[in-house]
C-alpha cells in the first residue's frame, strides 16, 4: 500500500472504465455510488509502566451500492481493480431488477474543509509518542501516593475517501483523528477506584502531546478516581436529576438522538415517528445535529454519500422540526438529505447517523440549578448505557455523581443508574444552564454493528422525576 496521496484514479483504476462499470450497475436504479477508501491507524497503550500495545493497521477497499426503492444491493472488496469492481457491479445490480427507476440528483458540491488533511500518524515520531506515554505515567504517579496504576493511550488515524457517482461527480475527503486518554487507579485502606479522562478530535497530535494538555487529563482522571474513593452507595427511587454540561449529553445522544434518525421514523419504529411539528419537549429545549463544527470528532466535511454536512435543527423550542437523513430515506420520505449518511468503512452500507448532537443552553446559572434540587442526584459523568429505540427507554450508569439535599451538594455516590425514556425526559426538563459545552472528543456511536465517531454536548440540565437505580434508600 502506498503512503502517498490517495488518488485511486491516478494509480490503480482508470476513471472512465470504472465510471462505465458503475453506470452499468446502476442502470434503472434510483441512486448509488462507488465508495473508495484507504485508512491507516496507530494506537500505543502504556499500562503499569510498560508498553502493552503498539498496533498499526492499514486497509483499503471499495463498496459499490445500487438503490431501488427500499432495497439496496451492496458489494465490497479489498482489491482496487477493474476486475473486482466488475464483479461487485454484477452483484449490486441484482437489487435493481428490471430497473425503471429515475436517478436521484447528485449531492450539491462544496469546497469547505473543516479540518486539516495532515497525517497525524507521521506528524510525531514513534519515540516521541513512547516517551510521552512514559512521562504521563510518571507525572500521574507523582501527583498522589495513592495512585497504584496508570494507563495512557495515544491513538491516531487517517481516513481518505473518494466517492464516484454515475454523473461523473467525484467527491473526496481526508479525515484525520487523534485521541489521548489517561486512566488511573487509586487505592486507600484496601479500596480501589478508577478515573478516566481524555479527548481529541480531527487535529494533529501536536497539541495533544504538549505537557499542559496531557497533564490536565491526568489531573482530571485522578480527581475522578479520588471522588469515587470516598463515594457512598447510591440511593434508589424516583427523584429530580441535574445533569452536568458537556459529556452527559451522551444521554441526549442515545435516548433521543437515535430516535430522530430518518430510517427509524420512515419505518415507524421510533418513539418520535409521526410527531413532526408537535411538542415533544419542554419549551425552551432546542436540539441540533451539527457536522460542520471545525476540528470536532463528529464533524465531516461531506458524509459518506458525498452530501455536505449540515447544521440541522431537530427540536426547536420543544417542537420536533427535523430528522437526520441519508439519501435513500430522505427520498422515500419526501425530504432532503441532511448530510448524515455515514458508514464505518468501505465494507458497510451507509445509513442515517448522528455527527455532533447537542442541546442549546438557556439562561439559568448552573449553581442555581443545583441549589434548586430539594432531594436528588447531580450527575456529572457518565459511562455506558442501553437504549430501546422503539420506546426510547434508557438505562445509564454514572461515573461521577453527588447526592443533593435541600440544595446542598453532599457526598459522591457510587453505582447510580438513571432509568427513564427519552420522550418523557424531554418533557420533564425544568431548567437549562447558560454553560452549554461540547464533550472533549471521545465519543463513538454504534448502530446495526457499525461504529462511527461522534460528538455530544449540552448545558447543565434539570430533569424532574427520573428513576435512580442504586442501593436501597
Amino acid at each position: 500500500m502506498s503512503d502517498g496521496p490517495f488518488r485511486p484514479f491516478e494509480t490503480a483504476l482508470d476513471r472512465d472504465r470504472t465510471l462505465a462499470q458503475l453506470r452499468a450497475a446502476l442502470e434503472g436504479a434510483e441512486d448509488g455510488e462507488l465508495f473508495l477508501e484507504r485508512k491507516r491507524s496507530e494506537a500505543l497503550v502504556l499500562d503499569d509502566g510498560r508498553i502493552k500495545t503498539a498496533s498499526y493497521d492499514a486497509s483499503e477497499g471499495f463498496g459499490l451500492r445500487a438503490v431501488a426503492g427500499e432495497v439496496a444491493g451492496y458489494a465490497h472488496a479489498t482489491e482496487l481493480s477493474e476486475a473486482a469492481i466488475g464483479r461487485a457491479s454484477e452483484t449490486a445490480r441484482l437489487a435493481v431488477g428490471d430497473g425503471g427507476g429515475v436517478m436521484a440528483p447528485p449531492p450539491a458540491g462544496t469546497n469547505r474543509r473543516l479540518y486539516t488533511d495532515a497525517d497525524p500518524i507521521d506528524g510525531q515520531s514513534f519515540p516521541v509518542k513512547v516517551d510521552t506515554l512514559r512521562e504521563i505515567d510518571a507525572f500521574a504517579r507523582a501527583l498522589d501516593s495513592r495512585v497504584v496504576q496508570v494507563t495512557a493511550t495515544i491513538a491516531a488515524s487517517l481516513q481518505e475517501v473518494a466517492i464516484l457517482r454515475p454523473e461523473d461527480v467525484l467527491v473526496t475527503d481526508v479525515r484525520p483523528m487523534t485521541r489521548v486518554n489517561v486512566s488511573v487507579i487509586v487505592e486507600e485502606n484496601g479500596r480501589r477506584e478508577s478515573g478516566t479522562a481524555g479527548g481529541g478530535g480531527r487535529v494533529t497530535l501536536d497539541g495533544l502531546l504538549e505537557p499542559q494538555d496531557w497533564q490536565a487529563k491526568a489531573r482530571e482522571a485522578l480527581r475522578i478516581a479520588l471522588v469515587n474513593l470516598r463515594a457512598e452507595p447510591a440511593p434508589a427511587g424516583v427523584m429530580d436529576i441535574v445533569l452536568g454540561p458537556g459529556w452527559p449529553g451522551i444521554l441526549l445522544h442515545e435516548a433521543i438522538g437515535h430516535g430522530l434518525e430518518g430510517d427509524f421514523n420512515r419505518k415507524k419504529s421510533s418513539a418520535f415517528a409521526g410527531l413532526m411539528g408537535q411538542q415533544v419537549a419542554a419549551k425552551g429545549v432546542t436540539v441540533l445535529d451539527d457536522g460542520t463544527i471545525p476540528d470536532r470528532r463528529g464533524s465531516i466535511s461531506v458524509d459518506d454519500e458525498g452530501t455536505p454536512s449540515g447544521k440541522n435543527v431537530l427540536i426547536e423550542d420543544g417542537v420536533l422540526v427535523g430528522y437526520m437523513q441519508d439519501r435513500q430515506n430522505a427520498r422515500l420520505m419526501g425530504a432532503q438529505p441532511t448530510g448524515n449518511g455515514r458508514r464505518e468503512s468501505y465494507a458497510h452500507i451507509p445509513m442515517p447517523r448522528m455527527t455532533n448532537t447537542y442541546m442549546l443552553g438557556g439562561d439559568s446559572d448552573p449553581a442555581d440549578i443545583v441549589a434548586g434540587l430539594d432531594d436528588g442526584i447531580w450527575a456529572v459523568g457518565f459511562g455506558g448505557g442501553q437504549v430501546d429505540i422503539t420506546n426510547g427507554k434508557f438505562v445509564f450508569s454514572c461515573t461521577e455523581a453527588y447526592r443533593v439535599k435541600n440544595g446542598k451538594v453532599g457526598a459522591p455516590v457510587k453505582g447510580a443508574t438513571l432509568i427513564g425514556d427519552g420522550a418523557t425526559a424531554l418533557g420533564q426538563i425544568r431548567a437549562l444552564g447558560n454553560d452549554m459545552a461540547l464533550d472533549p472528543g471521545m465519543g463513538n456511536c454504534g448502530k446495526q454493528g457499525q461504529w462511527v465517531p461522534v460528538g455530544v454536548g449540552q448545558p447543565t440540565v434539570m430533569i424532574g422525576g427520573l428513576t435512580v437505580g442504586g442501593a436501597a434508600a
